[in-house]
């Protein structure tokens, strides 16, 4: 069963409005289809693109053939590109076809307290020289005794 993805005319005259569906090629453009799976108004500024494009990957993943409009409108909703890149048409450099889930962040480990710094500098005991000239004070006594 030749199956297509085309665009069904919509709205009154001179008005016109598109359903993206898929359906057999061999029923009339107007009759009946399998799914809809998007729309397309033209008359709207910047024009109206919508489209299912999980329900479109899967159909074309089938094998169903868009007609050039309806690939036209795959390509901007982006399911033509997902489609492209799932068969290998199109190589990524650094990504996968589908995305990853991104890993659960590990919790941080809780900062140890660090004791905090004093404004005042820390007490030196009496015996302990302070100076480069406390220093030789204490040598030349020592030296004396």
């Amino acid at each position: 069963m030749p199956v297509k993805i085309r665009l069904t005319r919509m709205g009154k005259k001179k008005q016109p409005s598109y359903r993206v569906v898929v359906v057999d090629s061999r029923k009339p453009s107007d009759g009946a289809y399998s799914e809809q799976i998007g729309r397309y108004d033209p008359r709207q500024e910047p024009s109206l693109v919508e489209i299912n494009n999980d329900r479109a990957l899967d159909w074309l993943q089938k094998g169903v053939q868009p007609t050039e409009r309806a690939k036209k409108l795959l390509e901007i909703s982006g399911a033509w590109t997902r489609f492209a890149i799932d068969r290998g048409d199109i190589h990524t450099v650094g990504s996968t076809a589908a995305p990853q889930p991104a890993p659960a962040p590990e919790p941080e480990p809780e900062p140890t307290p660090e004791p905090a710094a004093e404004a005042a500098p820390a007490e030196v005991p009496d015996d302990e020289p302070t100076s480069a000239a406390d220093v030789s004070d204490e040598t030349s006594e020592e030296a004396d005794k």
